[in-house]
């Protein structure tokens, strides 16, 4: 099964696709996929749900409907940066050998197929496909790595857009100016539960601009493994319910030198294998008094 939220802009409706394919309505449930949900056993709670007789009924014109992402509300969106060693190189640096953090702003994640808007001055848009974890229960000083996806929801499909003037040019020696604009963090299409993925470290990740291939790699690249990073943050800070973890980006980026930067009309298309794919067209922003 997946879980979704389907509907326009702040009016999704909580789904479940079903093994059948069936979208089933799981407002009877719970008012959103959030954290609060997660936390108190809400994939269980689907999963009882829909066993016969089962209380949930499909949702109308569910295929129809816009998806938005698959958590609402997230605390906070935590990125993992240069976490495959080509794409650290790349970028001009040596793999890293702990995992680097930053964050982006909540608000900028938005639907798997919504438009990425340009920023103001922005000059260098960029890419970059990953894995995203969404965290199920709070988890703080873990003990070893072990017991680390205990504390997780699932995964989806993130897109860490970037602006790279502003992330290097100006950001005064930290990533996040260039991270966090308004619709900066496509996420899903669906929550895909933790036992639903056989082997989360080997699924074939991917991106294309404007139908030509861009990044092409698997999640065995990985410097650090989910298990590792989840660890990792746990020592330095309270992971939540409802928090996503961006798990870094392969190569094949712009920032490379080897691909044109974004502009105003190209399209993106990325997926992970088992976890589903996203489409955006890049718009310009229209400001006030233009």
């Amino acid at each position: 099964m997946k879980l979704l939220r389907l509907g326009p802009i702040g009016q999704e409706t909580p789904v479940v696709e079903t093994d059948a394919g069936e979208f089933l309505d799981l407002t009877p449930i719970t008012d959103d996929i959030d954290g609060y949900f997660l936390s108190n056993d809400g994939i269980t709670r689907v999963r009882e749900s829909i066993e016969p007789p089962g209380l949930l009924l499909p949702l109308r014109n569910a295929e129809q409907l816009r998806i938005g992402a698959p958590i609402a509300r997230p605390i906070a969106v935590l990125c993992i940066g240069q976490n495959y060693a080509a794409h650290a190189a790349e970028s001009g640096s040596k793999p890293p050998s702990a995992p680097i953090l930053f964050f982006k702003h909540p608000n900028s994640v938005v639907g798997p197929n919504d438009d990425v808007l340009v920023p103001h001055r922005a000059k260098k848009l960029d890419w970059e496909v990953e894995l995203s974890v969404i965290i199920k229960k709070r988890a703080t000083y873990l003990e070893s790595p072990d017991v680390a996806l205990e504390y997780v929801a699932g995964f989806t499909v993130g897109n860490d857009v970037s602006e790279r003037a502003f992330q290097i040019e100006e950001s005064g020696g930290q990533w996040s100016k260039g991270k966090t604009a308004a619709t900066f963090n496509p996420l899903g299409p669906a929550l895909v539960p933790l036992d639903e993925v056989p082997d989360i470290q080997n699924l074939r990740i991917w991106s294309k601009v404007n139908g030509e291939p861009r990044q092409e790699s698997n999640t065995s690249g990985m410097i650090f493994s989910v298990a590792e990073l989840i660890y990792d943050l746990s020592q330095y800070l309270v992971l939540e319910p409802g928090d996503v973890i961006n798990t870094g980006t392969p190569e094949g980026v712009a920032l490379s030198g080897r691909f044109p930067y974004l502009v105003a009309g190209d399209v993106m298309e990325l997926g992970i294998d088992g976890l589903g794919t996203q489409r955006q067209r890049v718009v310009p922003t229209v400001f006030a008094g233009s």
